[in-house]
């Protein structure tokens, strides 16, 4: 694999990272919307990450092998009713839905997300300094 093609496998994970930071810090912005249906409400989401094996030469295993962001999806099952009549928001029933969104789970997702990001922008770093090490043998 060349050093160009590492820096098409690192940049592409660390757009990755940065969809997934993003989807995070919009779930946790909107924890706490709350609905009068299920329906309504805020649905977390969630990016889906998928090997992009386009670029592949012959299938060979020394090409590079890109992440991509397949889709950014919404999480329907985590809408969780309350009992609040006095809530505006409130049906019929006096129920209210809030998302669902664990902050817990949020910050641990956004926590491994910034980790990947370090690693890859430290992967980039590392190429950039064999690459200045190669060009030195020149002179």
């Amino acid at each position: 694999m060349s050093l160009n093609a590492v820096f098409d496998v690192a940049g592409s994970a660390m757009a990755a990272q940065t969809v997934r930071l993003n989807a995070v810090s919009s779930n946790i912005a909107n924890m706490d919307s709350v609905a009068a249906t299920p329906e309504e409400v805020y649905k977390p989401l969630k990016p889906v990450f998928v090997a992009d094996y386009t670029n592949m030469v012959n299938g060979t295993e020394q090409a590079a092998v890109p992440v991509r962001v397949a889709d950014v999806i919404e999480v329907k099952s985590m809408a969780e009713g309350r009992y609040e009549p006095n809530n505006p928001l409130s049906n019929e029933q006096g129920y209210v839905y809030y998302s669902g969104i664990n902050v817990v789970s949020e910050m641990a997702d956004m926590m491994s997300a910034t980790k990947g990001f370090e690693a890859n922008a430290s992967v980039m770093s590392n190429v950039k300094s064999m690459q200045q090490s190669l060009l030195r043998l020149w002179e």
